[in-house]
């Protein structure tokens, strides 16, 4: 009976991750189609209609906690690799294929892995390196030096996924001290901040259908961030990490049926190296027993979890197993 209770858990985990990456790619498709105004402003209005489902949630949560960071340098830090993620991953969909820009940002376990190896004294073992020369390999292919043009774009899909692993590798060093609210609070007013001031500069008026693709992308954030929470609490995270990628899938379809593109074989060969790469990262993870890797089954979408293991969690114990930032991401 246990075995049916825990396997009818983890399809229902899988499922839900499942819709909130499909949230998630319809939020990074409605970005592609708002290539008329310049990206902080993009960003600016949809972090900020991310803050009304966040603002609920808070008002809802009646638990006292404490909004002082307590590593306040480091926090300061994150929230700038994280938006820096989130420009150059903006600036990335409206500029490329979606199919190409997910295949560098999914490269950001490569890095993840080889910044841990310094800042955090991580020894990489054959079965991980290997991983790391395919997913190296897979990017080469996808951006093809010497036979393609290389764009800003392809060099914001890389910034972001180096972005991606640097937030990665701070948290991993506060995640034990810091609550998770403050892990989604300050990158969102960071964002707020930074980009409302660009705007400023940048400006462009907006169209009312515009405004509401806008305001959709910010839902979709939150409530793509909310079904993955739901999902971490239904199973491990071992059996959601490897959902992440269905992404590629959604992206072809955009691609082909909504954008009218024709996608390259060879990117599609270099996406599939670095999926390959991906899902052996994590088929690594799943058996370092004795180690605890910086990756930890990663969601490229919650840097913060679940491996963050915050302070307190979203349920009152560790946070190991909950994923819950809504500030490092690409929404």
């Amino acid at each position: 009976m246990t075995s049916t209770t825990e396997s009818r858990s983890v399809l229902a985990g899988m499922a839900i991750a499942l819709l909130a990456f499909a949230a998630f790619s319809l939020h990074d498709a409605l970005i592609k189609s708002i290539q008329q105004l310049p990206v902080f402003q993009i960003a600016f209005f949809v972090v900020l209609f991310s803050f009304v489902p966040f603002s609920v949630m808070l008002a809802v949560d009646k638990r006292e906690r404490s909004l002082r960071p307590q590593n306040p340098g480091l926090v300061s830090l994150r929230c700038l690799f994280g938006l820096g993620s989130m420009l150059c991953g903006f600036y990335a969909f409206t500029n490329l294929q979606l199919s190409e820009a997910y295949s560098l940002i999914f490269s950001a376990p490569i890095i993840i892995t080889l910044l841990a190896i310094p800042i955090l004294g991580e020894k990489i073992h054959l079965i991980r390196w290997i991983a790391i020369i395919l997913g190296m390999v897979g990017v080469i292919i996808v951006l093809r030096p010497g036979n393609a043009d290389l764009s800003l774009g392809h060099l914001a899909g890389v910034a972001a996924a180096f972005s991606i692993a640097c937030a990665s590798i701070v948290t991993r060093k506060i995640g034990a001290s810091e609550h998770s609210t403050t892990l989604v609070l300050y990158p969102m007013l960071t964002n707020v901040i930074i980009c409302g001031i660009a705007t400023l500069f940048v400006y462009q008026p907006v169209a009312g259908q515009t405004l509401l693709k806008l305001s959709a992308v910010g839902i979709l954030s939150a409530v793509g961030q909310m079904l993955m929470v739901t999902a971490y609490r239904s199973t491990e995270a071992q059996f959601i990490a490897p959902m992440q990628y269905s992404q590629m899938l959604w992206a072809l379809l955009y691609s082909t049926l909504v954008f009218n593109e024709t996608v390259d074989g060879i990117v599609l060969a270099g996406s599939a190296i670095i999926v390959l790469s991906g899902l052996l990262f994590i088929w690594r993870e799943l058996t370092a027993s004795i180690i605890k890797p910086v990756l930890r089954t990663r969601n490229l979408r919650m840097p913060s979890g679940p491996q963050a293991n915050p302070v307190e969690s979203d349920r009152g114990g560790s946070g190991d197993d909950i994923g819950n930032d809504a500030g490092v991401k690409l929404d």
